[in-house]
């Protein structure tokens, strides 16, 4: 039998559950770092690339999807019992506010990858989504999590192609973004915050959290917790401005574009392809883009259909030179 979060049966925390604060608090000193090795690579000192494949690429995905999660927690420890709206109307606002701050705030500072749909895009969207889901028994919501999860994985199309859409996460390529977190599969979160913090709560497992009392080592992740909206509007500037002075005083090394452009490919292409044929690869795509004016465009940011046609076109023909110098056999 399927529960449902009956307010009337639902025991609310007595207290502010503090565990919930400092898992916050641990998701915002993990984000830190995560920015502060992308502030490393965009002032040179680390490898370009360096946070958006791979490892670090799995360490943003993982820090986006606890804070969502989070969020699906706490809209049920707030609400459960009937949405309150004065505070709920007064976070969302503060939430869309500092979302509009930070499109604004990089839509000038990088014009190229401003946020346009970022973490606090998506938890501003997400707070009244997930309002539908309170009533919903936590089983259910649960099942809605799994299917909003790997719905990309059989609804892409190039429908969602378009500016206006492409928030939802379903196109065929993603935008040029530097935090773009769409509503398939990030929504998936926070039902599971949702649905786990709903079986919590009947089980009376919130209750008990809510009575641990940690020890001294805890107060600066609760604070940190409890003031996320300000430490996630006062981190970044901070390290970046930091990382700018440090960078006037001690530059890092001058690459040229092309030497830049060969690190990028390269650990792009490692992540599905071995070392050796992504070094061929590499160079092979680095040649055939400069016998014209499309490397030029390439870092001209030109966005032009065209152009990403000729980029695939070379691509694809690259990589299938390349595959036949590595064959045994194949053409030398």
């Amino acid at each position: 039998m399927t529960m449902q979060l009956d307010p009337d049966q639902i025991k609310a925390p007595s207290r502010r559950v503090s565990v919930i604060d400092i898992a916050r608090g641990v998701a915002l000193i993990a984000m830190a770092i995560y920015h502060f090795a992308w502030d490393l690579e965009f002032f040179g000192y680390a490898d370009p690339g360096m946070t958006a494949y791979g490892n670090w690429k799995l360490f943003a995905r993982c820090i986006a999807s606890s804070f969502l999660f989070l969020v699906g927690v706490s809209l049920v420890l707030a609400h459960a019992k009937g949405i309150r709206w004065p505070g709920y109307f007064r976070r969302l606002a503060m939430v869309a506010a500092a979302a509009l701050l930070i499109t604004v705030a990089t839509w000038f500072a990088t014009p190229d990858t401003f946020i346009f749909f970022g973490i606090l895009h998506h938890i501003a969207l997400a707070s009244v989504l997930g309002l539908a889901f309170l009533r919903v028994p936590p089983v259910l919501t649960l099942i809605a999590a799994a299917l909003v999860i790997v719905a990309p994985q059989y609804l892409r199309s190039e429908a969602f192609n378009h500016p206006a859409l492409v928030w939802i996460g379903l196109s065929t390529a993603n935008p040029r973004s530097n935090d773009f977190v769409p509503l398939f599969p990030f929504f998936g979160a926070v039902l599971a915050g949702i649905g786990v913090a709903g079986l919590a709560l009947r089980a009376g497992l919130i209750e008990k959290m809510a009575r641990l009392q940690p020890g001294a080592w805890s107060r600066p992740l609760s604070f940190f917790g409890r003031h996320s909206l300000a430490f996630y509007l006062i981190h970044q500037p901070v390290m970046i401005s930091l990382v700018w002075l440090f960078a006037q005083l001690f530059p890092a090394p001058v690459e040229t574009r092309e030497v830049t452009f060969l690190k990028s490919c390269q650990v792009s292409c490692e992540q599905s392809r071995d070392t050796d044929f992504c070094s061929r690869y590499c160079v092979c795509m680095l040649d055939e883009l400069q016998k014209d004016d499309s490397f030029d465009r390439l870092y001209a940011s030109d966005q032009s259909p065209e152009l990403k046609a000729h980029v695939g076109q070379t691509a694809a023909m690259c990589t299938t030179s390349t595959e036949n110098q590595t064959i045994p056999g194949g053409a030398q």
